[in-house]
């Protein structure tokens, strides 16, 4: 099986913290839909940022698995979330959730502020491109 996935950063430039500033991929990719805070059945048991954050990563995980893939075939999320000062002010939490949920891997991420998210109820939507290995 084939399959690459490497993060890059310009060699003159500072480490990033918590993503990548590139990554190379190979394989065959994987599209997740952008997956917020909700259960299985559809519903928002917490409006809290956090729950709603590790909800949607763990959905994430869950549409990655149905493809035969897992946290470390992640090559690119892009997170939308409704209030960046409520992202920072929590960013510590942030960054525990998303170890104990995804893991010590960091694809390429891109974080941006909406003024609102097609579910009313959601805190934010997180959406994930992967790579997995081709068939031999």
């Amino acid at each position: 099986m084939t399959m690459s996935l490497r993060p890059i950063n310009p060699p003159q430039w500072a480490r990033p913290k918590g993503y990548a500033n590139g990554i190379v991929a190979r394989g065959t990719t994987v599209f997740v839909a952008g997956q917020v805070g909700w259960n299985a059945e559809q519903k928002f048991t917490s409006g809290d940022f956090i729950d709603q954050l590790r909800q949607a990563l763990e959905n994430t995980l869950a549409v990655l698995a149905a493809a035969g893939a897992g946290p470390q075939h992640i090559a690119r999320m892009v997170w939308y979330v409704l209030d960046k000062r409520e992202y920072v002010a929590r960013l510590s939490e942030v960054g525990a959730c998303y170890r104990e949920v995804i893991g010590r891997h960091f694809p390429a991420m891109t974080l941006v502020q909406v003024s609102g998210l097609v579910e009313d109820e959601a805190r934010i939507e997180i959406e994930t491109t992967a790579m997995i290995e081709d068939p031999a």
